[in-house]
């Protein structure tokens, strides 16, 4: 029997408000900690955790002590990404700094009550319990395990990211797989006796919204933000859409024809190909990745195997007329 993990993130939007100290404090707990990870090249949770909680611990007596450790956390994470970026040359600052309105929590922070789609966050003054709007949408994640979570505030708005985990039993392997192809403007699936292709239309729906967010920002407005984020956010819908419509035509192939394996390709790193500026653009906004994590996750749920193999070869033969 083969048992794997599967990890899905939920958006919960949350009817309320916290505390604007705690977004401030935490802010500012994690800088002062990724000034001392960037001083000290510390790039261990565990030894940066041992050097600065009690000092911190003394200066925020009032704030739950998890909080100095999900901080510890992130720091760590940033300061790893930084060095990252920093060796390839692409860092721009010559430190980190942490910007963003965002709280990471721990099973200690946080607890989620799906029954009544209700969430209670620990402050500074007592746990806060906030209604999670839309419940119904993520019925799935009342079978499933709660691990860490993200508070996250936009504007007026604020938003709980919860990473949920069930267990799967995994089908026995046989010698039947469903070979996926991910392309920029179309999706080949199938086995060597039926191959299907489905447009998806991403290439027009990129462009499109790349068009539309060029000519508001060309254009003098006065804010031309919330315009610019309406479009992203119109633009990932639509697409998202259409990959878990083709998600769930290749689990359902895969069904059909008594499949245990879904293979994909390894596209790590296609986007470091050499062409024109107007080719790297697209390859830059093609979410390829994104596709292959939702079937990735969908396919694991269904209880079939999945793996990745090197893409040299695998698209030799043309869907439509067999032919190299």
């Amino acid at each position: 029997m083969l048992l794997e993990s599967v990890k899905l993130t939920a958006s919960f939007k949350l009817n309320g408000q916290l505390p604007e100290s705690l977004f401030s404090t935490y802010r500012e707990i994690v800088n002062h900690l990724l000034d001392y990870a960037w001083a000290k090249g510390i790039t261990s949770f565990k030894k940066l955790k041992a050097e600065k909680y009690n000092e911190l611990r003394m200066k925020y007596p009032s704030l739950p002590s998890h909080y100095i450790y999900t901080a510890c956390q992130m720091a760590c994470s940033i300061y790893k990404s930084f060095r990252k970026l920093k060796r390839r040359g692409s860092a721009k600052a010559e430190k980190p700094f942490f910007k963003k309105q965002v709280v990471m929590l721990d099973d200690h922070l946080f607890s989620l009550d799906l029954k009544v789609w209700e969430a209670s966050i620990a402050t500074e003054s007592g746990r806060v319990r906030l209604k999670l709007l839309h419940g119904t949408y993520h019925e799935k994640f009342k079978e499933m395990k709660v691990g860490q979570a993200w508070l996250v505030k936009r504007e007026n708005s604020l938003y709980l990211k919860v990473v949920f985990s069930k267990i799967v039993e995994l089908l026995e392997l046989n010698d039947k797989a469903i070979a996926v192809d991910i392309n920029e403007n179309n999706i080949v699936f199938g086995s060597e006796n039926d191959i299907t292709n489905i447009r998806t239309g991403e290439r027009v729906i990129r462009t499109t919204y790349f068009l539309k967010r060029r000519k508001l920002q060309s254009s003098p407005r006065l804010n031309e933000k919330p315009l610019l984020a309406k479009c992203r956010g119109r633009e990932c819908r639509r697409v998202e859409d259409a990959y878990h419509k083709i998600a769930n035509q290749i689990i359902a192939e895969a069904k059909r024809a008594t499949a245990s394996t879904v293979v994909l390709e390894n596209l790590k790193n296609i986007r470091k190909k050499r062409g024109s500026k107007a080719i790297s653009g697209r390859l830059n906004r093609w979410s390829f990745r994104k596709l292959q994590e939702i079937i990735d996750y969908k396919a694991k749920l269904s209880g079939l195997n999945v793996r990745h193999v090197d893409a040299k070869g695998t698209s030799s033969l043309c869907p439509i007329c067999g032919e190299d």
